[in-house]
C-alpha cells in the first residue's frame, strides 16, 4: 500500500502533500490508544488530505505493461495506486489498517466510477494475510516502526500467484528524504564512522533507521526470490526528484523489485 504502518511519520517518501500513502505493514487494530488503527486514523483526521492522489512512479513504471488481472494493494492509504489500476483494467483488493483512509479510498473510486473494480479491506498486516493469490501484489513503501520488513515483504510475496508479479518499492537506505528523522540518524552513524564519540541516542536512531529500510539485494536475499520459484526482472535502485514538508527539493533513491513467481512454493 503505499499504505499506513505503526508510526504515521514512517510511510511518507516526500511531503504528505507530494505523496501518495506510501508503505504499508499494519498493526493491531485494538482498542489501546496506541494502536496502530488509531494512530493512522488520527493522523487522516488531522488534515482533510494527506496524499497527493497520484499513484507511484515506480507502480506505474512497472505495471503499464503487463496484462491487467487481479491485484492486491498492500498499504493502499486513499487509494491512488489502487485506483490506478482498476482504472487500468485492474480488479483490486486494498488493504489498509486506517478506517479514515479506506472511506476517503472508497469516496474517490466512487467518484471516478471504478468502485466495482475495487474491494476495500481494513487489515493489520501484524495479524493478517491473505488466503487469496493474486496476479500482481504491490507493496509500496512498506517501512514499519514494530514490524520488521522482512515479516510484511514474505506476506507479499506469499499473496502471488504463479505466474504473477511481485512489486516492491521502498526506501534505498542511503537515498533517504534528508528531512526525514530516519536520514538524520543515518547522517549520524556516517558522522561518527572515524571513531569520534557520539551520542548513544544517535546510534540508538541510526540501528533503528537502518532496520526499517532495504536495498534490493536484500530483497531478494531475505524473500528467497530466486528459481527456480522466481524470474527476477527488476532489481535495482532509481533516483528521484521529490517535494519535502517545507518546500525543499531533494533527489531520493528508492529500492526496486519486481519478480515473476514461476512455481508454488510447495511444489517438489
Amino acid at each position: 500500500m503505499a499504505g499506513n504502518q505503526h508510526s504515521p511519520a514512517s510511510n511518507s517518501e516526500t511531503s504528505p502533500s507530494e505523496a501518495k500513502h506510501d508503505g504499508a505493514g499494519h498493526h493491531s487494530a485494538g482498542n489501546e490508544p496506541d494502536s496502530a488503527a488509531q494512530l493512522w486514523d488520527e493522523m487522516y483526521r488531522s488534515r482533510p488530505r494527506v496524499w497527493s492522489g497520484r499513484p507511484n512512479p515506480q507502480l506505474v513504471a512497472e505495471v503499464a505493461g503487463l496484462a491487467p488481472g487481479t491485484a492486491l494493494d498492500l498499504g493502499c492509504g486513499e487509494g491512488a495506486d489502487a485506483l490506478w489500476l482498476a482504472e487500468h483494467g485492474w480488479t483490486v483488493t486494498a488493504v489498509d489498517v486506517s478506517a479514515v483512509a479506506l472511506e476517503r479510498a472508497a469516496a474517490h473510486a466512487a467518484e471516478a466510477g471504478y468502485g466495482h473494480r475495487l474491494t476495500w479491506l481494513q487489515r493489520d498486516l501484524e495479524s493478517w494475510a491473505p488466503e487469496e493469490r493474486f496476479d500482481l501484489v504491490s507493496a509500496q513503501f512498506l517501512h514499519s516502526t514494530e514490524m520488521p520488513w522482512q515479516r510484511s515483504h514474505r506476506i507479499a510475496a506469499g499473496a502471488v500467484r504463479p505466474g504473477g508479479t511481485l512489486l516492491v518499492v521502498g526506501h534505498h537506505p542511503d537515498g533517504l528524504p534528508p528531512w526525514s528523522s530516519q536520514a538524520a540518524a543515518s547522517h549520524s552513524r556516517a558522522d561518527h564512522a572515524d571513531g569520534a564519540d557520539g551520542d548513544a541516542s544517535d546510534g540508538h536512531a541510526a540501528a533503528h533507521a537502518a532496520g526499517r529500510f532495504f536495498t534490493p539485494e536484500q530483497l531478494v536475499a531475505e524473500l528467497g526470490i530466486a528459481p527456480p520459484e522466481w524470474s527476477v526482472q527488476v532489481a535495482e535502485s532509481r533516483e528521484r526528484e521529490a517535494t519535502g514538508p517545507d518546500g525543499q527539493m531533494a533527489i531520493l533513491a528508492d529500492a526496486v523489485l519486481r519478480a515473476t513467481r514461476l512455481k508454488a512454493a510447495d511444489t517438489p
